[in-house]
């Protein structure tokens, strides 16, 4: 009969083998050169501690001494050999003497590779105890009776959890790989002059909502109003004053009720807009009318003049072609829209074209992204989206329509969404690589779900009526603009803007925090122009368009402008626009899945050939992992001869086996 395989040496050179059966594994040598590398180098000692806590010594004097090296580090005093023969004190003779103490410093070969042995010292005590778990099994199976399995089964999970419970000595807390969706700053309602930031507190309290809800409406409100009508002139470049807010917020947080009440201005405003037009609109469909029977009329008498004279056919025809210029001359105006709840692409073309370049989405379901991504045409569609966020010019010719021409089309979105449909956005590659994305404010608001009060503090009676009325009357004094207006900035707000250029620069570097979403962070600074500019309308509201916005206010904007940097990092991380990120995410879930609790390059990248397509491309997701602290790289093992090094192996944080962050 063959002999068992052996495993390491009991004594001298680690490398040895031994007979099994002799003794629980263990190594005496491996054991000599980490006390002797520790004792040599404080270098190693700060390596094997992360790994050793003591109790992994198989030789009870190897404890002793490390407790003696240990205790000497702790108190920043030297721990050589002289040094740990005085703490041993009387335990020196039980631990083999002065002399052991150098025979453990002749033992080494390089203290560089004391992290290598103290991870084969720990695996071998991680082997002992699992031999004294199955011996205490079988004496388990041994002593039952046959009528307390219950007990029985209780007692084996027991014993089998010390073997199989993750061990995270020795590990730092690790960082997760992505920013937390919890915990996130709530929006700065304190920036908002009083009649809106007091009405939308009252409102997030009256239904029990966050905070942020209410105020990125409240922002999205401002730019219907401002939108086509306000241009803001910062140092080199204008901006349009509309925005696209998103707020991310799972079902259940009454997104409706406060859609509702903050629209609520909005929906006044157009009606009162529509009342005004509707004399125009009836005094121009009698004058069409009129048109359409004068070109029908001088068209006949064209056609009957070929038998007269051609003075007379030449005067007929130009009567029919005047009255027909006179006829497309006379158009209906269109009823007053300010914002849909829900419209196609082409529709909200249309509707731009019509409504003289400006339009919003207002809608507590964030249909435009679907419809955009293509639901009914199949093929992604938000050209409108991307050309009306810059405020751009449009022409668009399609097969049997019009043309239609907007010399300058300004979209305002203002949508809810599902934390579900936000991480899909990523699902469409045009919304990131034709730049949707970077255009979007993101909110990702905790929920209240399960923490809302039945009894909320009732709003002050006047706060709804303040606010629906300035509100109705901002959108309409703008919407009674003529010419679109320029607001520009004071002296001290340029020099703050060009400063938050400079401090913004930096973070797209790649050790920037905005390094991963360069196409959103690129678009900050003029954000927060624009919010800046709406703040400015709402401070001022009669005479806003003449006064130049101030450094406070454009303070106030900068606050908002990193409220939203907070969240657009949360929602990237949820779409998974870094690349970096999801490629770790996906190594360190092969890892979970497979319960592999060490790993080299070489074993993960068969199963995931599909997103690494050679050993290399594992590099950044490698670097990612151990930058957070979810993997490690193990010491190699000791050079033997010449010959290509072997590839590294990594070691997987016990937490990771029970939940990826």
């Amino acid at each position: 009969m063959s002999k068992p395989r052996a495993l390491h040496a009991i004594d001298g050179d680690p490398h040895e083998p031994y007979e099994p059966e002799l003794a629980p594994p263990h190594n005496i040598g491996a054991e000599q050169v980490v006390l002797g590398a520790v004792m040599l180098s404080p270098a190693a000692l700060s390596e094997v501690r992360e790994l050793l806590d003591g109790s992994e010594f198989y030789r009870p004097a190897h404890a002793r001494i490390w407790e003696a090296i240990t205790t000497l580090a702790d108190r920043d005093a030297p721990h050589d050999p002289l040094a740990v023969g005085a703490e041993l004190g009387s335990d020196l003779t039980v631990t083999g003497g002065a002399p052991y103490l150098h025979t453990l410093i002749a033992q080494v070969p390089a203290a560089t590779n004391a992290g290598y042995y103290a991870c084969m010292v720990r695996d071998l005590a991680y082997a002992r105890k699992v031999i004294e778990t199955g011996t205490r099994l079988i004496h388990l199976g041994h002593a039952a009776t046959g009528d307390d399995t219950a007990n029985l089964r209780g007692a084996v999970t027991a014993e089998v959890a010390t073997v199989t419970a993750p061990n995270s000595y020795g590990w730092p807390e690790p960082t997760p790989l992505t920013s937390t969706t919890t915990g996130l700053p709530t929006f700065p309602l304190w920036t908002f002059p009083d009649w809106l930031g007091e009405y939308a507190a009252s409102l997030a309290e009256v239904t029990q909502t966050p905070p942020d809800l209410a105020g990125c409406l409240a922002l999205a409100v401002l730019a219907v109003a401002a939108g086509g009508k306000v241009w803001i002139q910062a140092p080199a470049w204008r901006e349009p004053a509309n925005l696209f807010t998103v707020i991310v917020l799972p079902p259940g947080n009454r997104k409706s009720e406060v859609y509702r009440a903050m629209c609520a201005p909005i929906k006044a405003a157009e009606q009162a807009l529509i009342a005004d037009a509707e004399p125009l609109i009836a005094e121009a469909a009698i004058a069409r009318r009129i048109a359409e029977t004068n070109a029908e009329q001088a068209a006949k008498t064209a056609e009957n003049a070929a038998g007269l004279d051609p003075a007379q056919r030449a005067l007929a025809l130009a009567e029919a072609a005047e009255a027909k210029l006179q006829l497309d001359a006379t158009v209906i105006p269109p009823k007053p829209r300010l914002f849909s709840d829900d419209a196609t692409v082409e529709v909200l073309t249309s509707l731009l074209c019509e409504q003289g370049g400006r339009m919003a989405v207002l809608s507590p379901e964030g249909e435009i992204f679907s419809i955009a991504a293509g639901r009914y045409s199949g093929t992604p569609n938000f050209a409108v989206l991307k050309k009306g966020h810059a405020g751009e010019e449009m022409r668009v010719d399609r097969m049997g329509r019009d043309a239609e021409h907007i010399d300058a089309a300004t979209v305002t979105l203002g949508v809810c969404t599902q934390p579900g449909v936000l991480a899909e956005l990523g699902d469409t590659p045009q919304f990131r690589d034709q730049g949707l994305l970077g255009r979007l404010l993101y909110a990702v608001p905790d929920s209240l779900l399960g923490h809302r009060k039945n009894k909320p503090d009732p709003m002050p009676a006047d706060q709804e009526a303040t606010y629906q009325t300035t509100m109705k009357a901002l959108v309409l004094s703008l919407a009674h603009l003529v010419e679109p207006a320029t607001l520009t900035f004071t002296a001290e707000a340029h020099d703050a803007i060009t400063q938050l250029l400079a401090d913004t620069e930096p973070r797209f570097r790649p050790d920037g925090d905005l390094a991963h979403m360069t196409d959103w962070g690129g678009k900050l600074v003029g954000a927060t122009v624009r919010i800046a500019g709406l703040l400015h309308l709402a401070k001022h509201l009669r005479d806003g368009w003449s006064k130049p916005i101030t450094a406070d206010t454009f303070a106030d904007a900068t606050d908002i402008g990193e409220y939203f940097t907070t969240h657009a990092k949360a929602a990237y991380d949820a779409i998974g626009a870094d690349p970096a990120t999801a490629d770790a995410k996906a190594l360190l879930d092969w890892a979970r899945n497979t319960g592999r609790t060490r790993f080299a390059a070489r074993d993960a990248q068969p199963p995931l050939r599909t997103r690494f397509k050679k050993i290399t491309d594992l590099d950044t997701a490698l670097r990612v992992l151990e930058t957070h602290g979810w993997i490690r790289r193990l010491p190699m093992p000791p050079r033997a001869g010449r010959g290509r090094p072997a590839a590294p192996t990594y070691e997987v944080h016990p937490a990771a086996l029970e939940a990826i962050r």
